[in-house]
């Protein structure tokens, strides 16, 4: 039987996903199952480290329910990055994992930085001094919890512990690996500097696939728990941001273009051959041949959505899907500028373009006329125009010029979203045929790694989602969202002291 599919892992925050794509990136057969996160202690996001093998699993069969396992030529895996967890050298979870949305390392951050330098921190790993990556909470465990430091044999995050379930080999994609902020980008290797600084044994670390290389082959065991057939290789992806700049066609071929993904965080990213670092974006090794991506990052997306329907209006279980229909007509109808109503989108700190970890979210110009759909639509907005101030820096610090994005995730489904995105930005947007496009650039990285193609970027060309409709911004529009992003850009830096006061008060009252 011809080995034509190849499957595209995808463990995202919320749920693993496994998609099997057929040589021209069309999805030919689904897996899904959900993740659990749990939120103990402001601040504090976890997961079960099991949870994302066991989710993966039945993704997993279920698509092997569906296509012969003989047809799969490949697997390549895109995973939630900055989420990690210590192991034992067979794979048990010491401790829940921590996930990319956790904050309790804010005081190592700031410790690290002024002992390390900050500077030469973003040098090597390419991403300014943030809360984000694993470093932080790498030094959190050793000093808050030693024993479990102690205990430890392997360290790795969602795509390293995967891979060594299917595999039996702690390997991982230096495209999922570099987000942890341990990696010096140059050499594209473990940074001895930083890990040595950190109190972190480089032997802990999973070894280093370059994207598209097959990291092993999966095992027996794990195909009698997923339905794979034994020997089926097992190709390095990336972090689902660089995997979904892929499958969204973000690449050397297509200059101008960047991806959005509209997904639980707001990120979007666009292609540069050599390597850069600056505080306007952070840069992400490509799941390409070569390269690097300029990424931008806003860690409130669909999670600020699913916040205000589920903490502020209170929807009950199973109606979110009709409370959200109702609040973007309302939105529709709310005028931009959402009726004089702002919304600042710090809801888990700032990233581009203030790196301010401490930063928290604001919701200005309130009054008793304010409705609901204002604030959703003040919600909205407020992403948007974040995300448009940050491409201005962007092509400012490289150089380059973006005309387009590519909407992809679950909120490039909303109209409304998408053409603001378009009106604010003053760029064309197109839709993506697949919302699913980590699931596909961990694909295409399979593809290459199958042998269907001699490179990513051929295979990149042949599988990658095309568009299916184009959002172009409106001249008036436009003109209007410019005076709004004026009155905007204005807001932070006069809050940003008063707001650190706030946070440094409110956790005084938590010690």
């Amino acid at each position: 039987m011809s080995r034509d599919l190849v499957i595209g892992i995808d463990s995202s925050t919320s749920a693993t996903k496994a998609i099997a794509w057929d040589q021209q990136g069309r999805a030919v057969a689904e897996g899904r199952a959900s993740i659990a996160m749990s939120n103990p202690q402001p601040g504090w996001f976890e997961q079960d480290a099991g949870e994302w093998w066991s989710s993966t699993v039945t993704a997993l069969k279920q698509i092997t329910a569906k296509v012969d396992a003989a047809r799969i030529a490949a697997i390549g895996i895109s995973n939630q990055r900055e989420t990690f967890g210590v192991f034992t050298a067979d794979g048990t979870p010491l401790r829940p994992g921590t996930v990319w949305l956790d904050e309790r390392a804010r005081a190592q951050q700031k410790r690290f930085g002024a002992k390390f330098g900050a500077d030469r921190l973003h040098e090597i790993s390419g991403k300014p001094l943030d809360i984000t990556p694993c470093l932080f909470r790498m030094l959190w465990l050793r000093e808050v919890e030693p024993t479990v430091m102690a205990r430890g044999e392997r360290m790795a995050e969602v795509h390293g512990y995967l891979t060594f379930k299917l595999t039996g080999q702690w390997a991982t994609s230096l495209a999922s690996a570099d987000p942890m902020g341990v990696i010096d980008m140059k050499a594209r290797t473990w940074s001895k500097e930083i890990l040595a600084a950190a109190g972190v044994d480089v032997a802990m670390m999973p070894r280093l696939v370059a994207p598209g290389d097959q990291s092993g082959e999966v095992t027996a065991a794990a195909a009698a728990a997923t339905g794979l057939k034994p020997g089926t290789p097992v190709i390095a992806g990336g972090g689902d941001g660089q995997c979904a700049g892929t499958g969204a066609g973000v690449s050397a071929d297509h200059p101008g273009r960047a991806y959005v993904n509209l997904g639980t965080a707001l990120v979007s990213g666009s292609y540069g051959r050599n390597y850069a670092h600056h505080r306007a974006f952070r840069t992400e090794i490509a799941v390409a041949d070569e390269g690097y991506i300029y990424e931008t990052c806003m860690r409130s997306g669909t999670f600020m959505v699913e916040w205000l329907t589920r903490e502020v209006l209170r929807t009950e279980p199973g109606k979110q899907k009709d409370l959200i229909a109702a609040l973007e007509a309302e939105a529709a109808a709310s005028p931009i500028g959402a009726n004089g109503v702002v919304m600042v989108p710090y809801w888990q700190g700032c990233m581009t373009p203030f790196w301010d970890s401490a930063a928290r979210g604001v919701i200005a110009g309130l009054s008793g006329s304010t409705r609901r759909g204002d604030i959703y639509r003040a919600l909205l907005e407020g992403l948007v125009l974040e995300q448009a101030i940050c491409t201005m820096d962007v092509e400012k610090a490289t150089g380059t010029s973006i005309d387009h994005f590519v909407a992809i995730g679950g909120g490039a489904a909303s109209d409304l979203w998408v053409q603001i995105l378009a009106d604010a930005t003053g760029r064309a947007v197109q839709r993506s045929e697949t919302v699913e496009a980590s699931s596909l650039g961990a694909a295409i990285a399979a593809a290459k790694g199958a042998g269907w193609t001699k490179t990513i970027a051929q295979s990149t060309e042949a599988m990658a989602g095309r568009p299916t409709r184009t959002f172009e911004p409106d001249a008036k529009r436009q003109a209007r969202y410019a005076e709004l992003r004026a009155i905007y850009a204005d807001l932070w830096p006069k809050m940003a002291e008063w707001n650190t006061r706030l946070v440094d008060f409110a956790d005084g009252e938590r010690a």
